[in-house]
């Protein structure tokens, strides 16, 4: 009986990127391990999802820039804090990626400082050289920004905890929450409708993900041009993550959520922020500290997010009146 001949494995390509950082090895370590900060934290990442934690196991699914499109993929890590690495691989690749896996690496150095190693193990489909090149050029790439993202923010002076933050705004809703998640989705009427925003520019080159470019206005007057990606999910969610942002910070991403729960339907901002300590002075004043400019974005971008959430919870609430009247109406 004649044998099938076996099929030669798949090339397995591999990269490795590295940086030494003035910081703490267990500092860099702890921005890494956290994938919540990630958006706030490194430039080509738009979202990060959890799927499931146990232990020091942990499943999300990530949306990040690459060459210059969102690429969405699933991703299994196992953190190792004794051993200062974070091992990862992911479960669902897009083409024409078939494997991706690779490791964070932080060694201590005599003199203080961190060397920082990443590395990436791939595969691609058919072997094909040309799909190989553009994987590599594109790690290339975001292995440099993320690499320099760290180092930039772990060289600030300033404990990290101080530079990235979270906080979120709750409010109540009127209607159904999914008449406030249609308000927030459909952001190009935003112009007409919200008093911080003075133009808008949406486009959506497929469906679920959106660019939003956008100029606001603060309360002193002064404007603000942003351009974000969004990530749609109805009726439930509306990730983004800012490109372009203003100069105090250097990092900003959130998210609006919309729920139904037992004491009524909800909506939530979320913001996730990085400080860019270097622009503290340049707008809040030669006095201005890193309180200042904390208090400062809070109240900025808390306020807006709120005018858009009350502005949301009043079409919700439209929304409901008019299903009413047409009930009323059929009845």
């Amino acid at each position: 009986m004649a044998r099938t001949a076996a099929l030669p494995s798949p090339t397995v390509h591999r990269s490795e990127h590295s940086v030494t950082v003035a910081a703490p090895a267990e500092t860099l370590y702890a921005l890494v391990a956290d994938v919540t900060r990630w958006p706030a934290v490194f430039e080509p990442t738009v979202h990060v999802r959890h799927l499931a934690r146990e232990g020091r196991t942990e499943r999300f699914e990530i949306w990040a820039e690459v060459n210059g499109e969102i690429a969405h993929w699933r991703s299994r890590r196992v953190l190792d804090p004794r051993r200062l690495y974070v091992s990862f691989r992911q479960e669902h690749s897009r083409p024409p990626v078939t494997s991706m896996s690779g490791g964070w690496l932080f060694r201590r150095l005599a003199d203080g400082r961190t060397e920082i190693v990443l590395r990436h193990r791939f595969t691609v489909v058919g072997d094909d050289p040309a799909a190989a090149a553009r994987i590599e050029e594109a790690l290339d790439r975001n292995s440099a920004r993320e690499l320099g993202a760290l180092a930039a923010l772990a060289e600030t002076g300033h404990p990290v905890d101080d530079l990235v933050f979270l906080f979120t705004d709750t409010i109540p809703l009127a209607g159904a929450a999914r008449d406030a998640y249609t308000f927030v989705e459909r952001a190009e009427r935003w112009a007409e409708l919200l008093p911080h925003v003075a133009r808008v520019t949406l486009t959506e080159p497929e469906p679920g993900l959106q660019w939003l470019e956008m100029d606001t206005v603060t309360a002193d007057g002064s404007a603000h041009t942003t351009r974000s990606a969004r990530i749609c999910r109805a009726p439930e969610w509306i990730a983004y993550k800012q490109q372009r942002t203003p100069r105090l910070l250097s990092g900003h991403s959130g998210e609006w959520t919309f729920a139904q729960t037992p004491q009524g339907a909800v909506a939530t901002a979320r913001h996730t922020v990085a400080v860019d300590p270097t622009g503290i002075t340049e707008v809040l004043g030669p006095d201005a500290t890193l309180d200042d400019a904390r208090a400062y974005v809070r109240e900025a971008l808390g306020r807006n997010s709120l005018t858009t959430l009350r502005h949301a919870a009043e079409a919700s609430g439209a929304a409901r009146t008019a299903d009413a009247a047409e009930a009323a109406e059929a009845g």
